[in-house]
């Protein structure tokens, strides 16, 4: 089955990070990705923009509304993903728990036909 690790945190802590605190982020992510990889679980990942860099598009009955910044007004902000391949959700939360920091949605992706999962 396959899974997206979302990870959440303070976009302001992280522009607030000193040079150090990012590099060992980086690092531990790296590390991370390793361990996936070694598994073969990694199916792909990212690092997002920050937020204020979104566009929201709104559809409603007769228009569409572009909206600069993200989506609503958190505590906390979408900055990665991870996709994974695990048995089940038990095994993708395992994996989920070795990420360094933040918070962690663990969501399994939906089967198409075309993905044959």
């Amino acid at each position: 089955m396959e899974f997206a690790l979302l990870i959440y945190g303070d976009e302001k802590r992280w522009t607030n990070a000193s040079e150090q605190e990012r590099r060992e982020t980086y690092a531990q992510h790296e590390r991370f990705m390793k361990m996936l990889q070694d598994r073969g679980a990694i199916r792909g990942g990212a690092e997002l923009a920050a937020t204020s860099a979104a566009r929201t598009i709104r559809h409603g009955d007769a228009d569409l509304s572009v909206t600069d910044g993200p989506f609503a007004e958190t505590a906390e902000q979408l900055g990665g993903f991870y996709l994974i391949e695990a048995a089940d959700i038990d095994e993708a939360v395992a994996l989920g728990k070795e990420l360094p920091a933040g918070v962690v949605e663990v969501r399994p992706l939906v089967p198409t036909p075309e993905s044959g999962t």
